[in-house]
């Protein structure tokens, strides 16, 4: 009985998974997993946030995508759980570096290529990163990834998209 209640949600969910399976994984590193969009085209290692039982507004996760049209390399960004107070610090913490990040809504980047590239190579030496911001409530919060991984990921995404076009 269960197997045919699975095949047949299987043959209801195959018009659906074209744009899904679009997609090519690269692999799973530790925490991270990379991934290549060839129709876009792009590439991207990403992460969830660790769990948390706090209020969440949004699932959280950090990527790192290159976008090859564009001629983007290694561009950070971060999907909060919670929607931003607007005008409110966003500061990314890695090790003993800090950085001042931009966004809005629930999204958050790096200000430029060159803090891109500051913040992936912090990733790549340490343990963890942690986003703290202040909600539209006006409470602070913050997100944490486990950075295990990562620079694998990253590696993965960028010889993953050097081909595309």
């Amino acid at each position: 009985m269960r197997w045919l209640i699975a095949f047949s949600l299987l043959v209801v969910a195959l018009p659906f998974a074209g744009p899904a399976m679009a997609r090519d994984s690269l692999g799973m590193f530790g925490a991270w997993g990379a991934f290549r969009d060839p129709q876009v085209p792009r590439c991207y290692a990403l992460a969830k946030a660790v769990p948390s039982t706090l209020q969440r507004d949004y699932p959280p996760y950090a990527d790192v995508a290159w976008w090859p049209r564009q001629g983007v390399r290694g561009q950070v960004h971060f999907r909060l759980s919670r929607k931003l107070a607007a005008n409110a610090p966003i500061t990314l913490i890695l090790g003993r570096q800090r950085f001042s990040l931009t966004g809005g809504g629930g999204d958050a980047w790096a200000m430029d290529k060159a803090m891109d590239a500051a913040i992936i190579a912090a990733m790549r030496s340490s343990a963890e990163m942690i986003v703290n911001a202040r909600g539209a409530d006006g409470r602070g919060f913050s997100n944490s990834w486990k950075l295990d991984g990562a620079a694998s990921a990253m590696d993965a995404a960028a010889v993953g998209c050097a081909q595309l076009k």
